[in-house]
């Protein structure tokens, strides 16, 4: 039998069942207690992470979305959205990779050809790749010139997560000169390609372990059997990567808030006394600490219910290949920028006020609370919240719909 006639559109079917998820819940959870516990002290040292990567290898999470006839777990992108946010209650920053990690990894998917994909996998499988990326839109600086039979890649990319851990990097450039000129290619090439110079730039307030430095490119070789494809916008289901990357930052939010609670609680449950005008005994017996922390816990509930709705939805919108329809992806991609917004406003704002029940001693260097707030509020400026309500409000009054993009 052919790899063409075995291989479906999507390989993802179905829905996870109760056994996956709670599998790899506790995978995710044994793997965000290894990293919580220097999470911060590791930050400050901003070191590029591949020691934490290769844990991540050894607990089977790079491979979870591989189809398991070529080598993977074969799990479902609810259960991958899961993982990230619980990775992302102790550590944004390998939860940030692992997310767009799953992403480029299933560019495999979206932009190489059917009968093309099993190679892909099975390489990918078999040396526990990590993807990284270089394909930030908002700086189109990469071109693509005809040399021969493949291309040579010139130009700077900045945001390229992963790029400096991973060990291949899914890239985006334009054609310009030849028979393709114009067209915008898919490919990959391994981190270690020559020409290709990692500037380790990334100096942020936040995210400081999500290997997210600018790339140059100086005549880097690019052979056809690196390209994955063409990107366009005549088939929905290759568009679906959106969607896919706006849920994986909704779960990421999440995590960052359902984590700031917890470690909050426990600050708050240390607390001796309380305050000098309370009647209360202790700080967590408050009714005012206790109002403030019902409010915030009940939000991030509500986000929680949303994100798991979404996420079980887009397997099911997955599930349905080369049948998806322009409109089936629409209405996902503007419920998902829905849960855009609730999670950035929920993530930053309990994150943000988690400090008023406890304390000024929770500011002190070490405790490691701000680290939460840190990376929320980083990586939340990706692209403007704003636009996500516009998107949300056009749709709901009009039912116009935001142009394709890697952000809509």
């Amino acid at each position: 039998m052919t790899e063409h006639a075995v291989v479906e559109r999507s390989p993802w079917h179905g829905a996870a069942d109760a056994t996956e998820l709670d599998h790899w819940r506790a995978v995710a959870r044994a793997a965000a207690e290894h990293l919580g516990a220097d999470a911060w002290e590791r930050d400050r040292a901003n070191a590029q992470p591949f020691a934490e990567l290769e844990h991540l290898r050894g607990t089977g999470l790079v491979n979870l979305l591989v189809p398991a006839e070529h080598g993977g777990a074969g799990a479902h992108w609810q259960t991958a959205f899961e993982v990230v946010r619980i990775l992302a209650r102790t550590d944004g920053s390998i939860a940030q990779l692992l997310a767009y990690h799953y992403i480029n990894q299933a560019t495999i998917v979206f932009y190489a050809e059917p009968a093309d994909q099993g190679p892909w996998w099975r390489r990918s499988a078999e040396g526990q790749w990590v993807w990284g990326d270089s394909v930030n839109p908002v700086d189109p600086t990469l071109e693509l010139t005809p040399d021969g039979d493949g291309y040579r890649l010139n130009g700077l990319k900045r945001f390229s997560t992963g790029s400096s851990v991973g060990d291949v990097i899914i890239i985006n450039a334009t054609v310009r000169g030849g028979d393709q000129d114009g067209a915008v290619l898919a490919f990959v090439v391994e981190r270690e390609r020559e020409g290709l110079e990692l500037l380790d730039d990334w100096d942020f307030l936040g995210q400081r372990l999500s290997a997210s430095g600018s790339v140059r490119y100086h005549d880097v070789r690019v052979d056809p059997a690196d390209v994955l494809g063409e990107i366009g916008e005549e088939e929905a289901f290759s568009t679906l990567v959106t969607p896919g990357i706006q849920l994986a930052f909704g779960n990421f939010y999440l995590g960052v808030a359902q984590g700031a609670l917890a470690r909050g609680r426990e600050l708050v449950l240390a607390r001796p006394r309380s305050w000098f005008l309370s009647a209360a005994p202790t700080y967590a017996e408050d009714h005012l600490v206790q109002r403030t922390v019902g409010e915030l816990v009940a939000r991030t509930a509500a986000v929680e219910a949303l994100a798991d709705v979404l996420n079980a939805e887009f397997d099911a919108v997955l599930g349905l290949g080369g049948e998806v329809t322009a409109e089936q992806r629409a209405a996902l991609e503007v419920k998902v920028a829905g849960l855009k917004v609730v999670s950035t406003e929920v993530g930053v704002d309990v994150a943000n006020r988690i400090y008023e029940v406890t304390g000024s001693s929770s500011a002190r260097s070490g405790v490691g609370l701000d680290l939460f707030w840190r990376n929320v509020r980083t990586h939340s400026l990706h692209d403007p919240v704003d636009y996500k309500k516009l998107e949300v409000g056009a749709h709901f009054l009009l039912g116009q719909v935001q142009p394709i993009s890697l952000y809509t």
